[in-house]
């Protein structure tokens, strides 16, 4: 039995030994080809094209020229503000206009490369470029930001889906929630009438065209029934969109909502 016991022992060490070698074998085969796609395509500036150190990121000069928004921001939108406080802050649109969620958080200013990021991710099939902006969004709302927090996207209607393929405002909460480790419901909320587009309408007319278009999923109110709800979306002019979007929440017991979006149009944009 000793003897038997030993050869079986003997046995394991060999094939353990085998994976082993196996093993390295492939991570050596693994880090080839990595360097190998290296050189062929190597990394390249979401913005302008420019080789920089790694995927998926900003040359300096474009980082330079992305208008995030740091320091003093309106607490309801996260439009850029002037001076500093450590009180919460409102802009002037929030001061005049309502808004039925409770914080709000923007990671830049849609203008210069921060229009060319969004209108690149929305209409140029450019969906890489999700995957830094979850980062830019969780660093926005870090303020914001708690346990529990159940992350959703503003829902794109059904017949906008299928010609788009895409709701750039599911990718960027999906990033978001991968960074952030916060619970995601890609379908939370629909977008059951179709609306013509914001684009040209004024201040009214944008709240008059969204209200009452969008309405909670009706299988997925229990997630938030009682529950704070971060609702993610590409960019906020009005705030219409993101108003409508939060009342349906709010109609459906969430415990209250905040809003999150990657580029806020400022009145100088």
């Amino acid at each position: 039995m000793c003897c038997t016991a030993s050869i079986a022992q003997e046995g394991c060490a060999v094939n353990q030994g085998r994976r082993t070698v196996h093993c390295a074998k492939n991570r050596s085969v693994h880090v080839k080809i990595q360097t190998m796609l290296q050189v062929l395509y190597p990394p390249r500036c979401i913005s302008c094209g420019d080789m920089v150190e790694s995927d998926f990121g900003l040359c300096g000069k474009c980082w330079r020229d992305t208008p995030f928004i740091d320091g003093l921001c309106c607490d309801l939108c996260g439009a850029p503000l002037a001076g500093h406080s450590s009180e919460a802050e409102y802009c002037d649109d929030c001061l005049t206009t309502p808004r039925p969620w409770a914080q709000g958080r923007a990671a830049f200013r849609y203008g210069e490369i921060g229009r060319k990021l969004v209108l690149a991710l929305k209409h140029g099939d450019r969906q890489e470029i999700a995957r830094p902006a979850g980062l830019w969004l969780a660093r926005a709302a870090r303020p914001i930001l708690h346990d529990k927090m159940l992350i959703a996207p503003i829902p794109l209607h059904w017949t906008r889906m299928i010609r788009r393929r895409f709701n750039q405002s599911a990718l960027l909460a999906q990033e978001l929630a991968k960074v952030t480790g916060l619970p995601y419901c890609p379908d939370l909320l629909l977008r059951h009438i179709r609306t013509r587009s914001l684009e040209g309408q004024g201040h009214e007319a944008r709240f008059e065209t969204v209200t009452g278009s969008i309405s909670p999923h009706p299988k997925r109110c229990h997630r938030m029934m009682g529950r704070a709800v971060l609702l993610v979306d590409d960019v906020m002019t009005s705030g219409a969109t993101m108003a409508a979007a939060t009342e349906a929440c709010l109609a459906a017991g969430a415990s209250d909502v905040s809003s999150l979006v990657l580029a806020r149009v400022a009145k100088h944009d």
